[in-house]
């Protein structure tokens, strides 16, 4: 039986407010039998080396040690200088300092006479109590097997006797009760490490996770809201809202937290904000969530410059509402950067997409040519597959043509064959162009990652990230009834294994039906952006709910019109019911209304018999 994971997260908290002298050099010295009022020869050094590798070494990629005691600012982990450094600079200056006897750089330590009442002088000092005995053992012995009716008393008798702690000791530096506990002392699961370390950051040393996807994103007087906490889906988040309230700003910061650079224009604070800051949590694929909190720095009007991320997001794509993508790809990062991101970093605009860039992108019309032409014909052919799952419904799917040559263009220029005709990709209609760039991006981006990764002897990441900027722009209805279902089966289908999350805005109530017969309440979600009556842009998490028609997705909480229809006739019809309630009827304005109706409502509209049955009564016809 192993102590439970969560009283060692427990005990973390409950030691923060303690001095690491405590949990270290005082215990080494204890364990070392260091004498009282004399002294004796002891390596110091090397005795706390050995004891941080053996209790505070949970991260053995890492040269660093972690600290469950008081820290500065944020950081928990010590540098494996830290005997050397840190602790032997308490050891020999400050008020920790009397407690010992020390002849000045050499290896000849004691306890002074008063040491007790030294050590005590400095908890009160600190205000932070006796030393808690038994979260102390939690995290000493956190690896430790105990038999299955170990007590917690039982605990903090084995953590005296390991450290040879006095009856002096006890009484006057340590907190020696039990605490109360919910549920029992024990588990079976042995304990972990690696999810003890999900809470915390990275060690500065360490290697970051990969593959990572977004899990959380909360801002704080940033945009146009003073707080806004966004937590996606593990496959979709669709996230709704009226112009203006900041779902292309939303995808945004996304795309920044992932990639640590913005596409566009910096998202700035609000006015007259005090801390603005971004928060943002990316799961690596070990499936720890790591944690960064990124302030704005208010004299230099930016957002601090950094390539460190403890977890390096997964290949990301983002459709941008101008026609420009963004990509980001872990195996083109520049190894000489602080932590590989800069040259992960590709921003296409519309005419990069489509002319190219080089060194970077070869752009559209030469790739499409290329993949057509080439003996291997896997780029070429998954191309041609997602072409046709993401083709318009009703009519035959996207299909390539044989290149054409056009005046004054020396390139051989792609061309999509259609019932009517061949037409060069360059004359394309607006929507067919953004679904064929949008295609050729996810295969070019799929294609270069796999390319990439092999020339580094390293496996292609499995987690892919699609970010898509009002989805529906450009499209036929019956294209936006389709294109969200069809995009997810896109991603997954890039390869076997590959799992994609996908991040959408949109304004479309067709979108928002197109996924009732596949949308997941375990890894989608559906968000709404909205203005408060306190006048701050709001985000909600909608529960999901299938609505069956357009018209009834119009008028649910996500559009909120109270008619399906025209402003003309919603109004119209709102002056008719006031009618319809009222006790006795103005014939005149009865009369006006049914001539109001008529220019507005259908002929057929279901409300007709209900307003001429109220007009003959009221003798208005």
């Amino acid at each position: 039986m192993f102590i439970r994971q969560d009283l060692v997260t427990q005990g973390v908290d409950s030691l923060s407010r303690l001095h690491p002298f405590f949990g270290i050099t005082f215990l080494v010295c204890k364990q070392g039998r260091l004498p009282v009022g004399s002294t004796t020869k002891f390596p110091i050094n090397t005795e706390e080396q050995n004891f941080l590798d053996r209790y505070y070494h949970p991260s053995l990629d890492s040269n660093y040690y972690f600290q469950p005691f008081r820290v500065s600012g944020n950081n928990r982990w010590l540098s494996h200088k830290y005997p050397m450094s840190g602790s032997q600079s308490t050891r020999t200056r400050g008020q920790l300092s009397k407690s010992f006897l020390h002849d000045t750089d050499t290896d000849i330590w004691g306890w002074s006479t008063d040491y007790v009442a030294v050590l005590r002088a400095k908890l009160e000092r600190d205000k932070s109590g006796k030393v808690p005995a038994f979260w102390l053992a939690t995290w000493l012995f956190r690896h430790r097997k105990f038999g299955r009716q170990t007590t917690s008393k039982q605990i903090i008798d084995l953590f005296l006797r390991e450290f040879l702690i006095t009856p002096e000791e006890q009484l006057v530096l340590f907190d020696l009760y039990p605490p109360q506990l919910e549920g029992p002392l024990l588990t079976e699961e042995p304990f972990s490490d690696e999810t003890l370390l999900k809470s915390f950051d990275s060690a500065p040393d360490a290697t970051p996770d990969d593959g990572g996807t977004l899990i959380e994103l909360s801002l704080r007087d940033v945009g146009p809201a003073f707080a806004l906490q966004f937590d996606p889906g593990e496959r979709l988040s669709v996230i709704t809202g009226d112009n203006g309230l900041g779902k292309t700003f939303l995808l945004e910061c996304a795309w920044w937290s992932l990639t640590g650079d913005w596409a566009g224009r910096p998202a700035l604070p609000k006015p007259d904000a005090k801390k603005p800051s971004i928060q943002f949590s990316i799961s690596g694929k070990s499936g720890i969530t790591r944690r960064q909190a990124v302030a704005y720095d208010l004299e230099r009007l930016r957002w601090p410059e950094s390539d460190i991320r403890p977890t390096m997001a997964g290949l990301v794509v983002y459709a941008r509402i101008d026609g420009s993508f963004a990509v980001w790809d872990p195996s083109r990062a520049d190894p000489g950067s602080v932590r590989g991101l800069d040259s992960g970093r590709m921003i296409f605009t519309r005419n990069d997409v489509l002319d190219g860039l080089p060194p970077r992108i070869e752009g559209l019309i030469r790739d499409w040519v290329r993949w057509q032409n080439s003996r291997d014909q896997n780029a070429f052919e998954m191309f041609v597959r997602v072409l046709r799952d993401l083709s318009p419904p009703d009519s035959p799917p996207l299909m390539p043509g044989e290149p054409t040559r056009l005046p004054g263009d020396v390139r051989d220029i792609p061309t999509l064959v259609h019932d009517y005709g061949v037409v060069p990709i360059v004359n394309e209609s607006a929507g067919v162009r953004r679904i064929v760039t949008l295609a050729y991006l996810l295969v070019w981006a799929w294609t270069e990652h796999r390319i990439s990764s092999a020339m580094l002897n390293k496996q292609a990441q499995k987690n892919i990230v699609v970010m898509i900027d009002e989805i529906e722009s450009h499209l036929h209805p019956k294209w936006q009834r389709v294109i969200l279902p069809a995009i997810i089966d896109v991603a997954s289908h890039l390869d076997k294994g590959v799992k994609p999350q996908l991040i959408v805005a949109t304004h479309s109530p067709l979108v928002l039906a197109s996924v009732e017969a596949i949308f997941d309440e375990d890894t989608d979600k559906l968000f709404h952006l909205y203005l408060s009556p306190e006048k701050d842009v709001s985000l909600d998490e909608l529960h999901y709910t299938k609505r069956g028609t357009v018209d009834e997705w119009l008028t649910s909480d996500v559009f909120k019109l109270a008619e399906p229809r025209s402003t003309e006739g919603e109004n119209d019809l709102n002056f008719a019911k006031a009618a319809l309630a009222e006790s006795t009827g103005d014939k005149n304005r009865i009369r006006q209304l049914t001539e109001s109706l008529s220019k507005s409502l259908p002929a057929d509209d279901l409300f007709w018999p209900r307003w001429l049955h109220f007009a003959r009564a009221k003798g208005a016809m």
